[in-house]
C-alpha cells in the first residue's frame, strides 16, 4: 500500500481515530473550522473503541454530565440521516434493578436527579422490572429504575459515521499514519511529527486512547491513565431476547446485559479489576488485539450474571472479550487544554463510557478549541484537575485496580479513595493521625474529615453516620470555644511585578487595589460571566500579592491566571502551595489561644487583614479570615516550623477548650453560614448574580474585569436561578446533597451542598432554585412558596433563606 500523502500544514492536527478523536474531527468542522487533519496509527476504531460494550446511559451524576450523554445519543439518533451511516444506535430504555435497600435508595435519589434535569424516569417495583425484562430473576431484588432513553450503540458504526461526517465537513483523515513526535517552538505546540513526514499545526488534540500519555510526553504534558482489563462475553442465542430488549444493570452483581444477535452480551465492572501494562509500555501494533481470556477472574462476573439470569447457565459462550481499557485516577474523563503547553488540547481516560461520551465529549472539546475556554461545566472531567505527581505509574497502577469497580459500588456519599494512600502529607500529617484522625484526600493531599477515638470505625449509609457524633462535637466546639484546623491543602500562589495590581483588577471581580496587608474575597470569572475560581487575595507588598484557593484547583487556577494575563505583562505567578503550612485558629476564644503565644495586638487585627506575628518560636503570617463564620485567623506557616507551632498551639490551649477539627465540620459550619464552594455552589454554570455574591464585584466603579459585560446584562435582565440555604424541618432526615429541591410540590432546583447543621439542629445546605417555566426568579418569588427536599424518596418540608441561618448579621465574625 503506497504511503498516504500528508499536507504539510493543517489548522488542528487530531491523534488518534477511536470514537473520541472522529467526534472532535466531525465537531470541528461542524462549527467551520474545516483545516482539519485526523492521524491514526492503524485503522479507525482499532484500538480501544472497537471492543466497547456500546451502552448509552442517560443519566449521570451532575447536571453538566448529563446534558453531554443525552447530546450523544440525541447525535447518534441523527447521524445517518447527515452523513449516510447508520451509528447502530437504538433507544430501548435501560432497567437498573437493586438486591439491597442502600441500592433502592441510591435508585430513589437518581430518579429524583432525573426529575431536577427534565429527564423521563420511573421507579419500579421487581415484578414491573420483570415486565420490562422477563428473563430475570426477582425473588432477591427490592426494586428497579426505568429509563426509557437509554440506548445502545455499535461502536465501529458509530466512529466510521463521524469519520464521514467530519470528512463531509472538509477534514481529512489519514490511517496507518503514526505520530512519533510533537513539535514545540517555546512553550508552544507548532505541529506534529509522523512516519509519513512532519505536518505543520496551530492546535494539536490528543485523543489516542491508550496511548494519550505515551503521546502527552511528547508534547511535556502529564495526561494520567493507566489501562486495566475489562471483560465480557458475548452469548449464543436465547430464548426471549429480542433486539428490543432493554440494557440491563445488575450494579449490585457488577454486571450488565444488552442483547447482541439474539444472544447476550454479559459484561461488568468487578470490585478489584486487573491493571495491565504502564502506559509508557503500551504496546504498538497493538489494533483490533485482545489480551487472553481469563475465566477465573471473569467468574465473579459470570456467577452473578447466571443468579440474575437464570437461562445462561444453560447457554453457551461465543466468545470471550478481554480488552484493555485506560482508566483515570478518579473515574472520571479527562478533556481540555494541557496547562504546560498552549494549543495542545487532549481527549482520553474515558473510564468504559467513551461510546455515551463521545458525541458530547467531543463537542465540548470542539467548542473549547474554538472558543478558547470551555464553554459549560467541565470541572470535573477538566484535565487541571490534575497535576505531574497524578502521572506516576507506580502509583497509577495501584490505583486503577480500585477506579473500575467505582462504576458499580453504592456510590456513598463519604467515600474517599482507598488505594495509592497516603500520598501528599502535611507536616503535621503525623500529630493529626496520633489524635485519631480519620483521613479523607483532596488532590492528593491527606486531609483529617474529623478525629475519632482509637477503634472507631464507620459504617457507610444513607442515613445519619456513627461519625456524626465526633463531627457535631467538633462543630459545637467552634461556635463556642477555640479548634485548630490543618489546612495545609489550601492553594497558594505569588503574583509578583510591577504590573500585579493592574493584571489583577482585571482578573478579579473584587477592587484588589488595596493597602498592604489588606485581604479580599473575590471571584475569577470567565468571558461568559462565570466562575472559575474563588479566593482570596492578600497585598504584601506593592507589587507582590498572596492568593489563597481551595485544594482542588491548584493548577487550574495558575493556568487561568497565566493565560488571560494582558498581552506583554511581566507579572509572574509562583506556585508556594508546599512551602506553607495553614492552621485555622477558630472560635470565639481563639484570641485567647493565640495571645498567649506572641506579643502581637490581636486585638488592634481587624477582619479582613494580614500581618506577619512572632509565635511561640517561629514567625508566622497571621491572616484574620474565616471559613467557619466564626472569629479566628489562618496562620501560614513556614513548613518547617509547622509541627512546633502546631504543638504550642494544643498546649497552650488545653485549659481553653482547644481541640482539632476536621473538614466535615468545616463543611457543616460553612454550610450555616452560607459560604460558597467552587466545584459546588460556584462553578462555570453559575454567575456572582445567581450565587448572590455581586458584593464581590466592583460594579460600582469604572474598572473592568474578565466577564464584567456579562455579568451586568444578568444582573439587568434578572436571573433565572438563585442560591438560597434551606434547612430541613425533620431533624431525623440527613441530607447529602445533590438532593431534589420542590417548590409547591414542582421540581425547582437541586442541592448543590449539605449537612447536618449541629448549631441549628436539622440538616442545612445551599442549593439552586429556578422557575420550571423559566422566568426571572427574583426575592418575592423565591420567598413567596412552600419548599421540599427530596431525601432519599423523603419529601421532607424545608425553610429558605437569602441570608446565612446562623449569624447572619457577622457579628462573630467581626468580634
Amino acid at each position: 500500500m503506497p504511503e498516504p500523502t500528508l499536507p504539510a500544514r493543517a489548522r488542528v492536527v487530531i491523534v488518534g481515530g477511536g470514537v473520541i478523536g472522529t467526534s472532535v474531527a466531525y465537531h470541528l468542522a461542524r462549527l467551520g473550522w474545516t483545516d482539519v487533519v485526523l492521524l491514526e496509527q492503524g485503522h479507525l476504531s482499532g484500538g480501544t473503541t472497537w471492543h466497547a460494550a456500546g451502552l448509552v446511559g442517560q443519566l449521570r451524576a451532575t447536571e453538566s454530565g448529563t446534558r453531554l450523554v443525552q447530546y450523544s445519543a440525541s447525535l447518534y439518533e441523527s447521524l445517518e440521516a447527515e452523513v449516510g451511516l447508520s451509528s447502530g444506535f437504538k433507544r430501548v430504555g435501560g432497567v437498573t434493578v437493586a438486591r439491597t435497600p442502600d441500592r433502592m435508595t441510591q435508585l430513589r435519589r437518581t430518579a429524583a436527579s432525573a426529575d431536577a434535569y427534565g429527564l423521563e424516569c420511573h421507579l419500579l417495583t421487581p415484578a414491573e422490572a420483570a415486565e420490562r425484562y422477563p428473563l430475570i430473576r426477582i425473588d432477591d431484588l427490592a426494586g428497579a429504575l426505568w429509563l426509557p432513553g437509554d440506548g445502545t450503540a455499535n461502536p465501529t458504526d458509530l466512529t466510521q459515521a463521524l469519520a464521514r461526517g467530519a470528512r463531509q465537513g472538509g477534514a481529512q483523515v489519514f490511517e496507518r499514519v503514526r505520530v512519533t513526535d510533537v513539535l514545540l517552538a517555546g512553550d508552544a505546540v507548532t505541529g506534529v511529527r509522523t512516519d509519513a513526514g512532519d505536518i505543520e499545526a496551530e492546535v494539536v488534540v490528543n485523543c489516542a486512547g491508550q496511548w494519550a500519555a505515551q503521546v502527552g510526553r511528547m508534547a511535556g504534558v502529564t495526561v494520567p491513565l493507566h489501562s486495566a482489563e475489562h471483560f465480557y462475553v458475548v452469548t449464543d442465542q436465547i430464548d426471549g431476547v429480542r433486539p428490543d430488549l432493554p440494557i440491563l444493570r445488575d450494579p449490585d452483581g457488577y454486571t450488565y446485559f444488552k442483547e447482541e444477535v439474539g444472544g447476550l452480551v454479559v459484561g461488568g465492572f468487578e470490585p478489584e479489576a486487573k491493571p495491565w501494562v504502564a502506559p509508557e509500555d503500551v504496546p504498538y501494533p497493538f489494533e483490533f488485539q485482545l489480551l487472553d481470556e481469563d475465566w477465573e477472574h471473569f467468574s465473579v462476573l459470570m456467577d452473578s450474571a447466571v443468579q440474575r439470569v437464570p437461562a445462561l447457565a444453560q447457554t453457551g459462550i461465543r466468545k470471550f472479550y478481554n480488552g484493555p481499557e485506560s482508566f483515570t485516577p478518579d473515574n472520571q474523563f479527562i478533556l481540555g487544554a494541557a496547562p504546560e503547553v498552549r494549543n495542545f488540547y487532549v481527549g482520553a481516560g474515558f473510564n468504559s463510557v467513551g461510546i455515551a461520551s463521545a458525541g458530547g465529549a467531543g463537542r465540548a472539546l470542539a467548542e473549547w478549541i474554538v472558543e478558547g475556554e470551555p464553554t459549560s461545566d467541565l470541572t470535573a472531567v477538566d484535565i487541571r484537575r490534575f497535576a505531574r505527581f497524578n502521572g506516576n505509574s507506580t502509583w497509577l497502577r495501584d490505583r486503577v485496580g480500585e477506579v473500575l469497580g467505582l462504576h458499580y459500588e453504592i456510590p456513598w456519599p463519604d467515600r474517599e479513595m482507598r488505594t495509592a494512600r497516603p500520598f501528599r502529607r502535611s507536616p503535621v500529617h503525623h500529630l493529626l493521625e496520633a489524635a485519631g484522625a480519620r483521613f479523607g484526600s483532596k488532590m492528593g493531599w491527606e486531609r483529617p474529615n474529623y478525629f475519632a477515638p482509637e477503634g472507631f470505625a464507620s459504617t457507610p449509609t444513607w442515613a445519619k453516620p456513627d461519625w456524626l457524633p465526633h463531627v457535631s462535637a467538633e462543630h459545637a466546639n467552634t461556635r463556642t470555644a477555640v479548634t485548630v484546623f490543618d489546612q495545609t491543602s489550601f492553594s497558594k500562589y505569588l503574583v509578583v511585578g510591577p504590573d500585579a495590581e493592574a493584571d489583577l483588577q482585571w482578573l478579579c471581580t473584587a477592587d484588589v487595589a488595596v493597602p498592604t496587608g489588606r485581604v479580599v474575597y473575590t471571584g475569577l470569572l470567565n468571558a461568559r460571566g462565570t466562575y472559575e475560581s474563588d479566593l482570596t487575595v492578600t497585598r504584601l507588598s506593592p507589587t507582590e500579592f498572596l492568593l489563597v484557593s481551595s485544594s482542588a484547583t491548584t493548577e487550574r487556577d495558575q493556568d487561568h491566571l497565566r493565560r488571560h494575563l494582558p498581552a506583554g505583562s511581566s507579572t509572574q505567578v509562583v506556585d508556594v502551595t508546599s512551602a506553607y503550612a495553614v492552621l485555622g485558629v477558630m472560635g470565639p476564644r481563639s484570641r485567647d489561644l493565640l495571645s498567649r503565644l506572641t506579643r502581637a495586638d490581636l486585638v488592634g487585627f481587624p477582619f479582613a487583614t494580614s500581618r506577619e506575628i512572632d509565635l511561640g518560636y517561629a514567625t508566622v503570617r497571621a491572616t484574620r479570615m474565616t471559613y467557619v463564620g466564626e472569629l479566628g485567623w489562618e496562620l501560614y506557616v513556614p513548613a518547617e516550623f509547622a509541627v512546633g507551632v502546631h504543638e504550642d498551639l494544643v498546649d497552650a490551649g488545653a485549659d481553653l477548650g482547644v481541640r482539632r477539627g476536621g473538614y466535615y465540620a468545616i463543611d457543616s459550619l460553612r454550610l450555616e453560614k452560607g459560604y460558597r464552594a467552587f466545584g459546588r455552589e460556584l462553578t462555570p454554570d453559575y454567575g456572582p448574580v445567581e450565587a448572590g455574591l455581586q458584593f464581590a464585584c466592583k460594579l460600582k466603579g469604572d474598572v473592568d474585569f474578565l466577564g464584567r459585560t456579562a455579568v451586568e446584562r444578568v444582573r439587568a435582565e434578572g436571573a433565572h436561578r438563585r442560591l438560597v440555604s434551606f434547612a430541613l424541618a425533620d431533624p431525623e432526615v440527613m441530607p447529602w446533597g445533590g438532593e431534589l429541591v420542590l417548590r409547591d410540590g414542582a421540581p425547582a432546583g437541586q442541592v448543590m451542598s449539605a449537612a447536618w447543621g449541629a448549631t441549628v439542629g436539622a440538616g442545612v445546605g445551599l442549593a439552586y432554585v429556578w422557575d420550571p417555566a423559566g422566568g426571572v426568579v427574583d426575592r418575592d418569588w423565591l420567598l413567596g412558596a412552600s419548599y421540599a427536599v427530596d431525601v432519599g424518596g423523603t419529601r421532607c418540608p424545608a425553610s429558605v433563606s437569602l441570608r446565612p441561618l446562623v449569624d447572619p448579621d457577622g457579628l462573630a465574625v467581626r468580634a
